[in-house]
């Protein structure tokens, strides 16, 4: 299967999780389903400047960022830490986190949430 980009769904939220400006999100996999009940979400993420997701806690998941471009301030249970491309960011079950984007430079990621 190829899932064209026309064909993929787009979520955009003001205010994530009170991350603060729009998040946008290109669902990857269009529903739980198509990741075999094994997650929620799988999605190619966009933060323009001053856009966030904001903190939040993780129960019965975890999640994943992929950073692919640009570069963000990750809270890490607290700790807040720059990330940029290549990085990985995990949250487990039971943790909590948040992203910003304060540059210039659209921050692009992608979002994985899969069940513990």
């Amino acid at each position: 299967m190829i899932k064209r980009s026309a064909e993929k769904s787009i979520m955009r939220v003001e205010n994530f999780k009170g991350g603060g400006g729009e998040y946008v999100m290109y669902h990857i996999a269009g529903s739980p389903e198509e990741l075999y009940g094994k997650g929620r979400i799988f999605g190619h993420s966009v933060l323009n400047k001053g856009c966030g997701v904001g903190w939040h806690l993780h129960e019965g998941d975890g999640e994943y960022y992929y950073i692919l471009s640009g570069e963000g301030e990750y809270n890490d249970n607290g700790a807040v830490s720059t990330v940029s491309a290549g990085d990985v960011c995990f949250t487990a079950d039971g943790e909590g986190h948040a992203l910003k984007n304060h540059k210039d430079e659209p921050l692009e990621f992608i979002a994985l949430v899969i069940y513990n």
